[in-house]
């Protein structure tokens, strides 16, 4: 066993269970190991890294923002923050944005917006707001954020959970309907689950949640932090059907693969309730991070990602149902966000996890049954045929 992986289980909480694989260098689709091997990154960070390990152009406004300036704390202004909010702003379709770090900083604001904004706006009696969430959502892991989750271990030990939430089945818009009540302020889901298994809804359903919504009163809160920016094959998911939430949550991608950068967009009826004080983040957008956000949605659009997953991810698609093996339950996804359901009385998620491994791909199960596939956008045909190829002969050893 390698001595930074012995060093680690003694040093660092035991919070992650990894493969046993020490990474030091990243470029484009492809990592290498402490001892110089090869390995298609088919993860990318839980898509942080869909343009790709040190995409060129990330990292020079990287480092000509650092060359510059770093970081004063929003109690300041920047010549780059408003740039990079005007971009973003334009390019969704919305008037402001609020920048934060993580993907659970971006959730924990857009609750907390709607609330504020069910309170001033639609005038729900003090803390009396309800928020309706998804069965085996994931949307982070505060403990707000796990207290609305369905799964028990990221629960279990962490209660009392704050009040205000409440769960009905992923793709059932009747479900919705039938929860929605006069102090129900958001409602919170995922377009494509992706901790769930890479579960999508039936064809139609958020288009269905955006009209009840309205109907009822309800903002609609995407979260787009792993299936936004090009993910699913468009700009967002939402997008697949139209539909444009009232407040859209962004993150992972939006770092460009080297910092953590989230970001909350939605109009000044919902913005407009936030007075100075009310909410804040010390790291919140800085001038680094909006210089690297910036430069990540400008590569989204210029190097046409989101059409590259569409094409790249068929391809992928196509080469994984051609393969024939009892232990193959279910293959389903959208664009570059692929799942591999297998039967666990064949082989365990993290045993195949760990084939995938040693065959030269990097990948990670969910709820052991799930393998996902989601390589960074910037990957090439030939990377992809390969991956392809060499998923068949894992599959064949399997017994």
């Amino acid at each position: 066993m390698s001595t930074v992986i012995e060093r680690e289980a003694q040093f660092c909480a035991h919070n992650y269970h990894p493969l046993p694989v020490v990474l030091v260098k990243g470029e484009g689709a492809l990592v290498w190991d402490e001892n110089g091997r090869e390995y298609i990154d088919m993860m990318s960070a839980y898509s942080a890294v869909s343009h790709g390990h040190r995409h060129p152009k990330i990292i020079k406004a990287l480092e000509t923002q650092l060359s510059r300036l770093a970081i004063v704390s929003r109690s300041y202004y920047t010549d780059v923050l408003a740039d990079f909010l005007q971009y973003a702003c334009e390019l969704f379709g919305y008037d402001k944005g609020l920048p934060m770090n993580t993907g659970a900083e971006g959730v924990e604001t857009a609750l907390k917006l709607a609330r504020k904004w069910g309170y001033t706006v639609k005038k729900v009696p003090a803390d009396k707001a309800e928020i309706i969430a998804c069965h085996n959502n994931f949307h982070g892991r505060t403990i707000t954020i796990v207290g609305m989750s369905s799964e028990k271990q990221y629960r279990d030990g962490f209660g009392p959970f704050p009040a205000g939430f409440s769960m009905i089945p992923f793709g059932d818009s009747a479900a919705l309907e039938k929860a929605i009540t006069p102090n129900t302020v958001a409602f919170i889901v995922e377009p494509i689950q992706g901790e769930a298994g890479i579960i999508l809804p039936p064809a139609g359903y958020l288009k269905k949640c955006a009209e009840l919504c309205k109907r009822h009163n309800v903002l609609l809160i995407a979260d787009e932090i792993q299936t936004g920016l090009g993910r699913t094959g468009k700009r967002l998911a939402c997008d697949h059907e139209g539909v444009k939430p009232d407040l859209l949550v962004l993150g992972k991608a939006l770092g460009g693969g080297v910092l953590p950068v989230s970001l909350v967009l939605a109009d000044d009826a919902i913005m407009s309730v936030l007075k100075p004080g009310d909410h804040g983040s010390t790291f919140g957008g800085y001038a680094l991070a909006a210089a690297v956000g910036m430069a990540a949605l400008k590569i989204l659009e210029e190097e046409k990602l989101a059409e590259r997953a569409t094409v790249l991810g068929e391809r992928l698609m196509k080469g994984l149902k051609s393969i024939s093996h009892p232990a193959l339950r279910d293959i389903r996804g959208k664009g570059l966000m692929i799942g591999i359901e297998i039967n666990p009385d064949i082989i365990h998620g993290r045993a195949l996890a760990e084939k995938f491994l040693q065959h030269g791909i990097l990948t990670k199960e969910t709820h052991r049954v799930v393998i996902r596939l989601a390589p960074p956008l910037v990957i090439s045909e030939a990377l992809i045929d390969r991956a392809i190829e060499t998923i068949k002969k894992i599959f064949a050893e399997v017994q």
